[in-house]
């Protein structure tokens, strides 16, 4: 390892590796905590209770049509790592209940594994044939799944960084919504939904219904709940021009702030410099609705080098500085079947906790025991870890801890609001 820790910080990492800070029972959290405690921002940190707080986290993508279960072993897994924010995305989008009248684009998998987008009939917005409109499912197999998963992570004294939606179609996202209305060509992928008045209009009625909409086991409307980081606009929407991601930006995070003024937002882009898919990390931040910058980044897949990520680290951090407005290394990622893989997020983990103009990370992904009581298979790109004693997964544990000790002043859990009785016996850990 190349972290350099001095005597004091082991000192402090050994005690808190004994702690068990992250685990409440459920009678505890029945109590309602009179102060709200929502993340803010003050220049280039997050904030909590008037510190900085320092991001350290992971991409667990499928809460939102996870088991109850599967949903216990993710978020417990984070909270053993001493994560602090789990990133997931809201989903998923069909057509039509009747699976004809308007088409399903995209197939769930068949197997057993949530991870691997089996997504368990589960579905959060639809084409109504009735009312020849969108529509949303609030319950068991909607937004319930979401609630169950806000819920918990306020009992683990997690924080959850929710995207609105995905942009790409493995679920639905906003590829579905604009299928919808018939646009399905290639040609319409990065303008439609983003220039057409219907898909705007219903993109702000899904973040309206989203925000107002009552957790199932808290009893608690989304805007109101500090267990919720903040909102990404959308993941990775990728747009065919700045001026196109301008506009939309503008319009949407001015909307989602008019109606939950509490959360921290942020675009979700990949944030590309450049203006490649309509991505460019000075504008974004420039636009006063949006509170903190995201930014992606896979050396296979956008043909940079360990080294160019280390750089665009610093790159990204200078942003910050010069906009005075904390950016995330939101998702990133590099394949096990690297042998130096420990070596580069060492690298890459150490340049962030080392910038203290840098406000965090969240590491693409965690992944835990599925309803088949197995692991998910990542065979594809090799990027998800396990709560398995790899040395990886122990570096991000020492990563976040070093987090945990700089975030000391500021270690106040959400506030705890209460769980309706039927459900307790659920969420306890």
């Amino acid at each position: 390892m190349k972290h350099k820790l001095g005597l004091a910080l082991v000192c402090a990492l050994l005690i808190l590796s004994q702690m068990q800070p992250h685990v409440l029972s459920a009678q505890g959290a029945t109590q309602a905590v009179a102060t709200s405690r929502f993340v803010g921002r003050d220049g280039t940190h997050f904030t909590l209770n008037g510190s900085p707080f320092y991001v350290a986290g992971t991409n667990t993508h499928y809460l939102s049509w996870a088991s109850v279960g599967e949903v216990d072993h993710a978020l417990a897994d984070a909270a053993d790592l001493h994560m602090n924010v789990v990133r997931t995305f809201m989903g998923p989008v069909i057509g039509s209940l009747d699976k004809t009248t308007v088409p399903t684009i995209w197939k769930p998998l068949s197997d057993n594994v949530s991870s691997n987008l089996n997504t368990n009939n589960v579905y959060v917005m639809y084409w109504d044939t009735q009312t020849n409109q969108m529509a949303f499912n609030d319950g068991p197999n909607g937004l319930g799944r979401m609630d169950y998963a806000v819920a918990k992570a306020q009992v683990l004294h997690l924080h959850l960084l929710i995207s609105f939606l995905d942009f790409w179609e493995f679920t639905g996202g906003s590829q579905q919504m604009r299928a919808w209305y018939g646009s399905t060509s290639t040609a319409e992928r990065y303008t439609f939904f983003f220039s057409d008045p219907r898909t705007r209009q219903d993109y702000k009625s899904w973040i309206k219904h989203v925000v107002e909409h009552v957790n199932l086991y808290t009893g608690v409307a989304y805007k109101d709940d500090p267990t919720i980081f903040g909102w990404d606009l959308m993941n990775e929407p990728q747009m065919k021009t700045v001026a196109l991601a301008q506009q939309w930006f503008k319009e949407i995070s001015a909307y989602t702030k008019s109606v939950d003024p509490n959360h921290m937002l942020g675009s979700g882009t990949e944030g590309f410099y450049g203006g490649q898919a309509g991505s460019d990390p000075d504008s974004e931040l420039a636009i006063a609705t949006l509170d903190f910058g995201t930014w992606h980044i896979y050396p296979a897949h956008h043909n940079k080098t360990p080294d160019q990520v280390t750089d665009l680290i610093g790159q990204h951090c200078a942003t910050a500085v010069k906009d005075q407005k904390p950016v995330l290394m939101e998702e990133f990622g590099y394949s096990r079947t690297n042998s130096d893989q420990a070596t580069v997020y060492d690298k890459w983990t150490a340049a962030l906790n080392g910038n203290n103009d840098c406000a965090g990370w969240l590491y693409w992904r965690l992944t835990s025991i599925q309803d088949n009581g197995k692991y998910p298979s990542d065979g594809h790109d090799g990027f998800d870890l396990h709560d398995d004693g790899s040395l990886s997964i122990e570096l991000f544990k020492v990563a976040a801890l070093e987090s945990e000790v700089r975030n000391q002043p500021a270690l106040v859990p959400p506030a705890q609001m209460p769980l309706a009785t039927a459900q307790v016996t659920q969420i306890s850990p």
